[in-house]
């Protein structure tokens, strides 16, 4: 998978800092780490609308306060929205039902997030839950390996729930450099018992604070034996945060990526890659 395109497909006015992506149909569901909304933007009409998630939702919240919802997966008929971790108010995970955008349950995953930092000997500084993938039966939650020690992480959950009832199996895996710099994880999503990944390299060596921006990588991890197939850097550029399946042939298969600007400008830059078989 060598070849590939990369395009700017869509503008969304009204979305700033966009993190992850699900698209569904026509139907682009989109989070921001700095708003408590979710966005359902339709591609045919071009029309975006927004559902709150908590009380008092706002957007372009500070920093210190926001939930940082950086991660977004789906399974069935419902949305899982998750917090990064990365501090003590960035532990929820938010279902929602995924046809009438109202909110089914906010969990408080305080208790799996620490239990993943002690399995992986991860001090809450390098914790940093940026994409999480869902098949039914197994969870997949990618820690971005921005912070001092560079752990890109993958942690594999199974059991009844994510609160109490949970079993962990963890993979360190290397990703490779840009300019220098190791790429850390931003999102991935699942394609048959594929993870294919999104990671960005940023010259900061913080979970918390950003960086100058030095380019992207898209990779895909075999879930059955947790090795990395390919890793392809497609932009020197862009700091892409969200990766969702648009479309899958025997030549083809292509992603939406957004753009997480770092700005408080409403506006999402939503990218079409194209990767030939």
């Amino acid at each position: 998978m060598n070849r590939f395109t990369l395009e700017l497909l869509f503008q969304i006015i009204g979305v700033g800092s966009a993190s992850g992506l699900i698209f569904d149909h026509s139907v682009l569901n989109i989070i921001s780490d700095n708003s408590s909304y979710l966005y359902e933007y339709e591609t045919k009409s071009a029309t975006l609308k927004r559902h709150p998630l908590l009380e008092n939702p706002a957007e372009n919240i500070a920093k210190k306060i926001k939930p940082d919802f950086d991660a977004i997966t789906s399974y069935a008929d419902t949305l899982y929205l998750f917090g990064s971790g990365s501090t003590a108010n960035r532990n929820k995970m938010i279902k929602v039902n995924a046809k009438t955008k109202e909110v089914v349950s906010v969990v408080d995953i305080s208790d799996l997030y620490a239990a993943m930092q002690t399995f992986a000997e991860l001090s809450p500084e390098n914790f940093n839950i940026e994409g999480v993938a869902y098949n039914g039966k197994s969870w997949y939650f990618f820690n971005r390996g921005n912070g001092t020690t560079g752990k890109n992480i993958v942690f594999t959950i199974e059991g009844k729930n994510l609160v109490d009832d949970f079993n962990i199996i963890f993979s360190e895996l290397k990703l490779p450099k840009i300019k220098g710099v190791r790429t850390g994880f931003t999102d991935a999503t699942l394609v048959q018992d594929k993870l294919y990944f999104l990671a960005a390299a940023e010259d900061t060596n913080s979970t918390y604070n950003d960086g100058a921006v030095l380019g992207s990588v898209i990779g895909r991890i075999d879930i059955k034996k947790m090795k990395i197939d390919f890793t392809r850097t497609i932009t020197d550029t862009h700091k892409f945060e969200g990766l969702t399946l648009y479309s899958d042939s025997e030549a083809e298969i292509s992603f939406l990526l957004c753009e997480d600007n770092d700005t408080e400008k409403l506006q999402a830059d939503i990218y079409r890659l194209r990767l030939k078989k």
